[in-house]
Order: C-alpha cells, then structure tokens, then sequence
C-alpha cells in the first residue's frame, strides 16, 4: 500500500530514501523547483540549470544517509550541494569546452520540451536503462554524472585516456537521448 509521505518531515524523507523511492521521490517534489529556479538565475542557462539539477539530487540521494537534522533545514543543504555542483562546473567548463573543440565534439542544447521529458522519466527505468548499457559505457556515465568526476579523474578510475572516457560517456548519454526520444520511456 503506497505511503502518504507528503506530511513527513525532510529529515524523515532522506531517512528513509534508503528503503525505496517513493521517500526520495517526494522530497524531490517538495525541493526541485527551488534547486532548479536558484541554478537558473544563477547560470542563466535552461540546459546547464537542469543538468546540474539533475547532479545534485543524485549527490543529495547518495548522501542522504548522512544528512543531520538541525537548525539548518534541508533546503539549506541542497543548496550548498548546488553551489558546489555549480563552483565545480564553472571550474571545468573551460576545459572541457576545449577538449570538446580538440575532438571535435558538437555541444548537445537541450530546449524546454527535452527537459519536461528529462523530468517525466521514471527513476527506475533510467536505472534500468542504465544497467542495458555496455559496461565501459555504463560504468563512464555513472560516475561522470552521478559521481560527479572530472574526466581526468574518470579516465585515472577506468584506465583509460581522457578522450576514451569522454568517448564512452558521450556515446552513453546518446544512447540514452535515443531510447528516451524514441518512445522508450513508454510501457
């Protein structure tokens, strides 16, 4: 029987993320639109605002076993996992516009249709989805948008080069633009 979890408290929500999504789903309903609206104004970017978005539930789901109720409300917290998702990705975005420019690699724009479609996607079939990929694929993706890892860092974990490692999570995220684009995030 599904759980009304709308009256619990955040601290409640992130306890209890750990023992399946629906705690989790609703702290990001609760908390989404304040992270999104707070990247937006900050970047000024739709697409930059919903990837970074995206990074900081992911960070904040992963760490939500250590999160401490206290004086500062769960808000607060999401939103220094923010600025430090957002101080991260101005630091690398000039070096990573480069290495794009050195291989040759088209910058993806995401308009606002892309996005609501990004939002309506089940969590456990992007998990599923995922899980499909090869493993080298998988394994780049994971830990470059869930993780959170630079490429230099990425490459070093994979034992690979730079361009491998961007290679392999570029070819990921197409794949997974595909299957979602083409219907399969339907049944």
């Amino acid at each position: 029987m599904p759980q009304n979890l709308d009256g619990a408290s955040d601290y409640e929500l992130l306890r209890r993320s750990r023992s399946g999504e629906e705690p989790f789903a609703v702290f990001y309903r609760r908390h989404e639109r304040l992270v999104a609206g707070w990247l937006g104004r900050q970047t000024g970017r739709p697409d930059l605002a919903a990837d970074l978005t995206a990074e900081v539930f992911a960070a904040a789901y992963i760490a939500a076993p250590r999160f401490r109720s206290g004086p500062e409300p769960a808000a607060a917290w999401l939103l220094g996992i923010a600025r430090n998702k957002l101080l991260r990705s101005l630091r690398n975005e000039r070096t990573e516009a480069s290495a794009r420019r050195r291989l040759a690699m088209s910058t993806v724009q995401i308009d606002d249709d892309a996005i609501a479609a990004i939002a309506s996607i089940d969590s456990s079939e992007l998990l599923a989805f995922l899980d499909d990929l090869p493993e080298g694929q998988r394994d780049a993706v994971r830990a470059r948008v869930v993780e959170d890892l630079g490429y230099g860092e990425l490459a070093k974990r994979l034992n690979v080069t730079e361009q491998v490692a961007r290679k392999r999570v570029s070819r990921g995220l197409h794949q997974l633009r595909q299957h979602f684009s083409h219907g399969g995030a339907s049944s």
